[in-house]
């Protein structure tokens, strides 16, 4: 465009009929509007190139097969994005055993040691962080660290979480792999534009968010989650998990891996939590939203996620003696709960039980679960530089906090 060439009226305008002909006098270009000559259309067409790479290709891949038919039939496998059948035959096995674990663990390192028991299933795995894997916990027990001579399973992608994400989307985009990718959930702002890219384009990529919240401590504001779960949760096809403890986080996992139309967020605590769950329970964790414990004639619903939910049992405790029943719903991922039959979800959350929500996150995104009658127990603020259980009573984010909510509502 000789008049506009360089100018930002280029971008998001239309030249006008006066610069387009201008423009093709000074590109020599004689050809009617949307007339196209051979040789120019001949040129672009590239499917008789296309089939002729391809054939020469599948006529290689079938010697390979016939001189290597487990390693081809393996390979046509990860390129059509199965699993394993061990990975189904010994998926309730590593439940088990994750759930057997009786001490409290942060689900950081939850999320670790079910990445040790399920990298063997998942030979397609690959792994990284953005400079974080000692924080994120995103390498497992045999895992190879990729480099420029080293094939390997497990990339270290430098302080750099858009290109890790972007990353992952190609591979996954490729197929063959089932790309994860750690930092701290903060840094998740960074990621955004390519986690929105894998969800619109229903790709399997999981990106792995640990320090999920206040709960981080000393690191202060800069570093503590606030608004970050709520805004991943209203992308599109992303789910977003925020486990409670061990087998939770095992859950979180297993969905990821087998969900073949989007992305997945596991959102994981720095602190220790305590275990509350078992492996029977491994169904309902697997609906999103499911009743952890339950008073005879509940008068209430308490709603929880990630390390709240231990907030949410010891309110639970608290009302009970003071004679007042109330129901605690584990909602560590609110997308799949929103995916089940309305009938499920009204018998976890019944319309008629006013609701008390509780998670170190901004409040409002839990409206649409408890109403406007419901009350949410949240932080709507910026962290502040703590040890973790200081900053929670600091903010209110207490059993006591949860018992008043709800006796609020009731009185």
């Amino acid at each position: 465009s000789p008049s506009k060439a360089g100018t930002h009226e280029v971008h998001g305008a239309a030249l006008g009929a006066a610069e387009v002909q201008a423009t093709r006098e000074a590109l020599g270009w004689t050809v009617d509007p949307f007339e196209l000559p051979d040789h120019v259309a001949l040129a672009w067409n590239a499917v008789d190139r296309g089939q002729t790479k391809e054939a020469v290709w599948r006529e290689r891949f079938a010697a390979y097969r016939t001189a290597h038919p487990a390693k081809a039939a393996e390979f046509e496998r990860r390129m059509a994005g199965d699993l394993l059948s061990a990975y189904a035959e010994k998926l309730s096995g590593v439940f088990e055993a994750l759930a057997a674990r009786p001490e409290s663990v942060a689900t950081r390192k939850a999320s670790q040691n079910a990445l040790d028991l399920l990298a063997p299933l998942v030979p397609e795995f690959f792994g990284g962080s953005a400079d974080l894997t000692g924080s994120n916990l995103t390498n497992f027990k045999g895992c190879i660290r990729a480099g420029r001579d080293q094939p390997g399973n497990h990339l270290s992608y430098g302080v750099r979480e858009f290109g890790m994400a972007a990353i992952m989307n190609g591979m996954a985009l490729h197929g063959g792999f089932i790309p994860y990718g750690g930092t701290f959930l903060t840094f998740s702002d960074y990621s955004r534009n390519a986690i929105r890219m894998a969800a619109l384009m229903k790709q399997r990529v999981i990106h792995v968010f640990t320090h999920d919240s206040i709960g981080l401590g000393e690191d202060g504001p800069t570093h503590q989650s606030v608004e970050h779960v709520p805004s991943l949760r209203i992308i599109p096809g992303l789910d977003v998990w925020r486990p409670a403890d061990g087998l939770e986080t095992a859950v979180a996992w297993g969905c990821a891996i087998e969900r073949r139309d989007g992305p997945s967020a596991l959102c994981l605590s720095r602190q220790n939590l305590p275990r509350l769950t078992d492996a029977a329970m491994a169904p309902r964790v697997r609906q999103g939203g499911y009743v952890l414990a339950e008073g005879e004639n509940p008068q209430a619903v308490i709603v929880a996620t990630g390390s709240e939910t231990e907030i949410a049992m010891d309110a639970y405790l608290a009302l009970a003696a003071q004679g007042v029943a109330t129901r605690v719903v584990s909602m560590p991922c609110t997308s799949v709960f929103d995916r089940q039959p309305l009938s499920y979800q009204h018998s976890v959350l019944p319309l008629d039980l006013p609701a008390v929500a509780v998670e170190a996150a901004h409040p409002d995104f839990w409206r649409k679960y408890v109403g406007r009658t419901g009350a949410v127990v949240g932080i709507a603020s910026f962290g502040e530089s703590a040890p973790a259980k200081d900053l929670y009573e600091h903010f209110g984010i207490t059993s006591r906090s949860v018992v008043d909510a709800v006796r609020g509502l009731l009185s």
